[in-house]
């Protein structure tokens, strides 16, 4: 490797840190609007539909695919809500290969004897999946509005009286409420899943709703306008996040979209490392995906204010910190060995203001959240954070550089059981498995190559750059870790 190569690996590693400050950034700045905003709450509260307000036609809509564990449960809770029977339908979308459907039929025979109107809806082919899926469904509901709930959440029963009346204002298009979580004691994973997940609406939603920003509907847990899908073109399957390129598209169409902060709907989270990494990939590509196709027409209208577009771009682009998260690693070693000749102490105080930068600001984001929520053991999990990015980013990068060249792509669900708390997963979870043995070896490359830079480090004595660089084998190991224990149980229950 020449000088020349090894100048311009550290310019790389530069710039990536650069870009995780720009990130960290934006997100104290999401945390000084919504510190300012929770000051305020009416904007987000609801109060029951009033007795003389018209009930609408209401189709629900519940996507599936192999769902099994929790299809069930999901549309017992959904033909218990509470709004006139002869103005609810309810669509069962489902497209599985596995038992799913016996156990969906059984359950609408029983229903559609209690005067339900459950209708399922299959295909012969997944064609669009979940996208092609609603599209079906689209064409033949008779709701004037949607709500759609993926298989793995429970509606509680009063959701559509606290939602519904939000589109007595003719130009809401969409109404999305927040997510709750039944498994969050289930593990360590699932713990730092909840405390990543919980500000996404909390705070994120809350904000771009209160400023006028764009915002997202989230594929569930949310209530559309019939028209406000028709009008934007329909559900598209030329992204894998096709609920994010639906709702740029209707806010493009000047629909209105509203966070509903004190709604809240169960969901469970993925109890395994390879559904998180698995759902994680397919966020991280469909959103750069939406980043191609929206942004263009985004900066090209005239009627939207330039703040409006450049929070648009932080928005959809925000996976490029799982990018620069990975260029920081792997340029993190010949970059050192460049900087050894010409002050290595001097760069590292320079990495180490612009890594804390980045990282703190995100942990701050973070812990900030859950210590106002009063959420103590949920704060100490920040601490994980850090190393537990590091040692995810490579294969989100790889899945947002996808994103960057390609067009659609396979709907990969994300396996879910029906835990609560800390219930055990189900004997037969294995048939779901995401864990795979490339994952582990790839982890495992580079947790063996965060090593050379401790190794080059302690042979030069530079001492206090020891601490910084443990954080990144750190993180691989703790994901190894995770997917060898997987990939045992997953052996086992065969």
């Amino acid at each position: 490797m020449s000088f020349d190569l090894y100048q311009l690996l550290a310019i790389v590693h530069f710039l990536a840190l650069c870009g995780l400050v720009v990130y960290g950034c934006h997100r104290l700045w999401f945390l000084y609007l919504w510190v300012k905003l929770r000051k305020n709450r009416k904007h987000t509260l609801s109060v029951h539909q009033r007795t003389d307000t018209p009930y609408p036609n209401i189709t629900v809509q519940l996507p599936m695919y192999n769902e099994r564990f929790v299809a069930v449960r999901l549309l017992d809770a959904v033909a218990r809500l509470d709004w006139p029977l002869d103005r609810l339908e309810i669509q069962v979308l489902d497209d599985s290969d596995d038992k799913t459907q016996d156990l969906l039929k059984d359950r609408i025979a029983y229903w559609q004897l209690h005067n339900r109107d459950i209708k399922l809806i299959t295909r012969e082919t997944r064609d669009g999946f979940k996208a092609g899926a609603l599209e079906c469904g689209l064409r033949c509901a008779k709701g004037e509005l949607l709500a759609i709930f993926d298989a793995d959440f429970i509606p509680p029963q009063d959701f559509l009286k606290r939602t519904v009346f939000k589109f007595a204002d003719p130009t809401v298009g969409m109404v999305q409420t927040r997510w709750s979580f039944v498994n969050t004691n289930h593990s360590w994973l699932t713990q730092i899943q909840a405390m990543m997940l919980a500000p996404h609406f909390s705070i994120e939603h809350r904000v771009r709703s209160h400023q006028g920003y764009f915002f997202n509907f989230n594929g569930t847990a949310g209530i559309w306008r019939k028209e406000a899908i028709v009008s934007s073109g329909g559900w598209q399957s030329d992204t894998v996040t096709e609920d994010l390129d639906l709702s740029y598209r209707a806010q493009l169409k000047g629909w209105r979209f509203i966070y509903l902060e004190d709604v809240a709907v169960p969901s469970e989270l993925p109890s395994t490392l390879g559904g998180f990494r698995s759902q994680q990939k397919r966020w991280a590509k469909g959103s750069i995906q939406t980043a191609r196709k929206i942004l263009p027409l985004v900066f090209r209208s005239r009627a939207l204010p330039f703040k409006v577009k450049i929070e648009a771009a932080f928005h959809l682009l925000a996976n490029l910190g799982w990018l620069f998260g990975s260029l920081v690693t792997l340029t993190l070693y010949p970059t050192i060995v460049y900087r050894i000749e010409s002050g290595l102490y001097q760069y590292l105080f320079l990495d180490l203001l612009l890594f804390c930068g980045g990282c703190g600001a995100i942990m701050l984001y973070f812990s900030w959240y859950a210590l106002f929520k009063k959420q103590r053991t949920r704060a100490l999990w920040v601490l994980l954070l850090p190393a537990f990015a590091i040692g995810l980013a490579p294969s989100l990068a790889s899945s947002v550089i996808q994103g960057a060249i390609c067009r659609g792509g396979r709907f990969e669900r994300t396996p879910k059981f029906g835990t609560r708390g800390k219930s055990r997963l189900p004997g037969i979870a294995s048939i779901y498995r995401r864990t795979t043995v490339a994952a582990l070896g790839i982890d495992a490359l580079f947790l063996l190559y965060c090593l050379l830079p401790i190794v080059f480090v302690m042979q030069k004595e530079t001492w206090a750059a020891v601490p910084l660089l443990l954080l990144f084998p750190v993180g691989f190991l703790i994901v190894s870790t995770k997917t060898i224990d997987e990939l045992v149980r997953q052996r086992v229950k065969q």
